[in-house]
């Protein structure tokens, strides 16, 4: 979800507070890694979109709860790893609102934490 705000510059409201699991920042220096090997961005638009995240003041966490409560998620589910139950578990913890367009992680965990769309989060 970072990398769609990132591509549409979107503004967000001063009175939402984004936070992610630690491993937001790997995920997306990977995932826009990829990207530019792939020719689907050049170097000069994936440091653009870096900069654009970095000046969003994501507030990134990973304490011990949060991987307990990841784990015990991602057992529950019955799910390979606890990389998503990393963004569940933060959700869980801050009590808020996870936002994703993934149709599939919402019919898995909608029983879990609460959803939002992007335009939740840009209204």
């Amino acid at each position: 979800m970072a990398l769609v705000l990132a591509e549409q510059k979107a503004k967000i409201p001063g009175h939402h507070r984004l936070l992610a699991p630690t491993l937001l920042r790997s995920q997306v220096l990977a995932q826009l890694f990829g990207e530019v090997h792939r020719g689907l961005l050049t170097r000069k638009e994936a440091n653009q979109r870096l900069d654009y995240l970095r000046g969003l003041q994501i507030r990134l966490l990973g304490d011990r709860a949060l991987q307990q409560v990841a784990w015990k998620l991602a057992e529950e589910l019955g799910w390979k790893d606890t990389f998503v139950a990393e963004y569940l578990a933060l959700t869980k913890l801050q009590a808020d609102a996870l936002v994703t367009r993934d149709a599939d992680l919402i019919r898995a965990a909608g029983n879990v934490v609460v959803f939002a769309t992007i335009d939740d989060l840009l209204s």
